[in-house]
């Protein structure tokens, strides 16, 4: 098929596929041929899928036979590769160093999935290390999985690091997929494909078996066409394990999210609006976007400054240290035949397969990173008590103080872990 045809595909399911789920009254066995099928034919232009999970047809056949109800029942689901699923697949974070990655486990929030009827139709490419690896890392490419383009113009950043989720639900390929983010990468390359994305409080869904980053910010999310899916997809994934402390308390505000969905639901809440944030000509859009809220009852309060300086060079000393402990657990729980034991072995394996996976940028944070005494480390044990917002020079905002969020316009952030 000629790119031409590919862009003529994308462009179509682009622009009608929308507003009408690709999966309404059909059977699962049906949806997964018809979503493999989208695969085949589109992804090549994207490369926004990395594999398709060979047992997807026989897990759809299981669903039809179940009977299985629900919103996600029998609906394929994409997954990003920094999550582990039960099967052959290989959990790789974009990296050669685990390529053989099989743990044969699912990660709590794919159990959950699996549960309520959804097919796991494979795993979606990703910046790779989810953009840790470097500084000047490039959204959307992984050594793996190659570089993931942006559906609505093949020459434009995906944004990252969930790149291949975001392109998959923007071109129409599946309705719903899983991303992780630490700071952005579920937000920006949802913003960037014009799809819904949701980084749930940290604590909510489980981080059981997903590569990490940082224990203080990661957290897994949806990634839909439409906010009802993600709160659909939220009710599922939201709940405590065990194996999570952070998720002790999930299980008491897990509920029907969808459920919540009204035309009354902003009736109350006060909306930050930091219109200094500028938005790379968002002005337009931006302004309506906060007249519609408004309309609907929210009250906007408008933030005149915000002072982040003391923020970046904190947050960044808890990443390093968390990144290095983190990443020495996980692979410790990998199968042996992941070589790479350690970050220090993995900066190894970078080394020695340089052409393959620093042609483009270093591995100076992984470094950095490696320096650390990990979390013991004393400078880490000062910095989170700041990088968290509770320290000297972070901002407060006494204008929100009930049911707030923040609103913004929502530019490319230099760089989405």
């Amino acid at each position: 098929m000629t790119n031409g045809h590919h862009l003529t595909l994308i462009a179509s399911l682009v622009l009608t596929g929308t507003t009408t789920p690709l999966y309404a009254a059909v059977q699962a066995e049906q949806a997964t041929r018809a979503a493999i099928a989208r695969v085949q034919q589109i992804d090549p232009a994207i490369h926004s899928v990395v594999a398709i999970d060979p047992t997807a047809i026989a897990q759809a056949k299981r669903v039809d036979a179940a009977g299985l109800s629900g919103p996600l029942a029998g609906v394929p689901v994409l997954i990003k590769d920094n999550i582990e699923t039960t099967g052959p697949l290989p959990t790789t974070a974009g990296s050669l160093a685990l390529i053989d990655n099989v743990t044969n486990r699912d990660a709590p929030l794919v159990a959950r999935l699996r549960q309520a009827g959804a097919v796991i139709l494979g795993k979606t490419n990703l910046s790779e290390w989810a953009n840790i690896r470097s500084n000047h890392s490039i959204s959307g490419w992984s050594a793996v999985g190659g570089q993931t383009r942006n559906p609505h113009a093949l020459d434009r950043d995906p944004c990252g690091s969930s790149s291949g989720s975001g392109a998959a639900v923007a071109a129409g390929i599946v309705d719903y997929a899983i991303g992780t983010e630490t700071d952005g990468s579920i937000t920006c390359p949802a913003a960037i494909n014009g799809i819904v994305g949701f980084k749930p409080t940290v604590g909510m869904v489980s981080r059981t078996h997903i590569v990490p980053i940082s224990v203080s910010q990661d957290t897994a999310g949806p990634m839909t066409r439409t906010v009802r899916q993600a709160a659909e997809m939220l009710s599922v994934i939201a709940g405590s394990d065990s194996a999570d402390p952070a998720t002790q308390a999930a299980g008491a505000h897990r509920r029907d999210f969808a459920a919540s969905l009204d035309a009354h639901g902003l009736h109350g809440t006060r909306i930050g609006v930091m219109r200094f944030a500028s938005g790379f000509g968002t002005d337009e859009p931006f302004t309506a976007a906060l007249a519609v809220l408004k309309a609907q009852g929210a009250t906007l309060v408008e933030i005149k400054t915000f002072d982040d300086k003391a923020i970046g060079p904190n947050e960044n000393k808890v990443l390093m240290a968390e990144l290095k402990a983190g990443m020495n657990a996980y692979l410790a729980t990998t199968p042996r035949t992941v070589a790479s034991r350690t970050l220090a072995d993995l900066i190894a394996f970078n080394k020695a397969h340089a052409g393959q996976e620093m042609a483009l940028f270093g591995q100076e944070t992984f470094i950095t990173a490696e320096k650390t005494k990990g979390i013991s480390d004393p400078v880490y044990k000062k910095a989170p008590h700041r990088a968290d917002g509770a320290g000297e020079g972070t901002p407060r905002w006494p204008e929100l103080h009930r049911r707030e969020v923040g609103g913004r316009q929502n530019p490319v952030p230099r760089l989405c872990l």
